[in-house]
């Protein structure tokens, strides 16, 4: 199972809005296949598994360890359980449950009906975190939500703006951590920012310094209108600042996961509210004295690395652990 979730992780970012999925075949002890999902559309981990293996007769006396339940309904792709069936594997051992609506544990009692027996539950702590943001948009209808922001080593996330002030760039962090955000959103569905920020900043959002495909770009603004021509204009999407509303239409649009850039009226307002699962904080090593200060950090550990004299720290809501 160990070896099933690190192939499962080869998908972030590449499936959504389906979760990851690693699966192993074992046989007498030996892994002689394994796969997982690696796009959207594309053969499920079960599929990928069973066809790396050269002997199919094998398959027969094999276990097939998988980090979710096989899907047991008819999608882009036929159902894995009726895969797993067809090829007579006896025995699958399952990390999670799949408590999806078109799931939720039929494709286990699939299994069990056509006689494989099964375990569920295998590292099932470390599979959920893994599909947290699946998980979270469909316990919750809303999807996971990141926010993110870079501050000065004494709390200044941005210089003090005057109206009609010229775009400037005011780096904080390293060239390091600046490839670090871009590879994180390439991880994630969508990026938010205020509409401040928006016109102040002239954002690109894209993830241009990291392969992989660039996150959906919203701009929250009072004067919501879906058909904003300046927005598409530059490639955003508007969205209400009613934050239920927002995150009503992004769960309508099935964005699983969403990164808030700020600026620190839009952090705080997420905050105040407690909807946030991680908080991502790069801190850069120069102190600027003034300026806008970051938003309040939360009073619970982050885990911590260095990079280059700058922190990166990341946080978890600790109501949603």
């Amino acid at each position: 199972m160990e070896r099933a979730l690190q192939l499962a992780a080869l998908g972030l970012g590449s499936v959504q809005p389906n979760p990851m999925v690693g699966a192993v075949i074992v046989y007498q002890g030996r892994i002689i296949g394994e796969g997982w999902h690696q796009k959207y559309g594309g053969a499920h981990a079960e599929v990928f598994a069973i066809n790396s293996v050269q002997n199919k007769e094998l398959l027969k006396e094999a276990t097939l360890y998988v980090t979710l339940e096989p899907c047991s309904h008819f999608g882009k792709t036929p159902p894995c359980a009726d895969l797993v069936v067809r090829m007579q594997i006896p025995r699958a051992v399952i990390g999670n449950i799949d408590h999806s609506e078109q799931v939720n544990g039929a494709g286990i009692r699939k299994l069990q009906e056509c006689g494989t027996e099964t375990v569920t539950g295998v590292l099932a702590a470390q599979c959920s975190w893994l599909n947290r943001r699946f998980f979270t948009f469909h316990a919750q209808n809303r999807p996971y939500i990141i926010l993110k922001w870079a501050e000065t080593a004494d709390g200044y996330m941005d210089v003090e703006r005057n109206a009609g002030q010229p775009v400037e760039n005011y780096w904080i962090t390293c060239e390091a951590l600046r490839l670090l955000n871009h590879k994180w959103r390439s991880e994630e569905d969508a990026i938010l920012v205020g509409y401040n920020t928006f016109l102040n900043d002239k954002p690109q959002l894209t993830n241009r310094l990291y392969a992989g495909k660039s996150p959906k770009r919203y701009v929250m603004t009072q004067s919501f209108n879906k058909e904003d021509s300046a927005l598409k204009a530059a490639g955003f999407e508007a969205l209400p600042e009613s934050l239920n509303e927002a995150l009503a239409l992004l769960f309508e649009a099935k964005v699983q996961s969403l990164i808030v850039e700020g600026g620190k009226t839009t952090l705080e307002r997420f905050i105040r509210a407690g909807l946030w699962d991680e908080m991502r904080v790069l801190q850069g090593n120069s102190c600027w004295g003034k300026g806008v200060a970051a938003p309040v950090k939360p009073a619970c550990c982050p885990d911590t690395v260095h990079i280059e004299n700058n922190q990166v720290s990341i946080f978890y809501n600790p109501e949603k652990q």
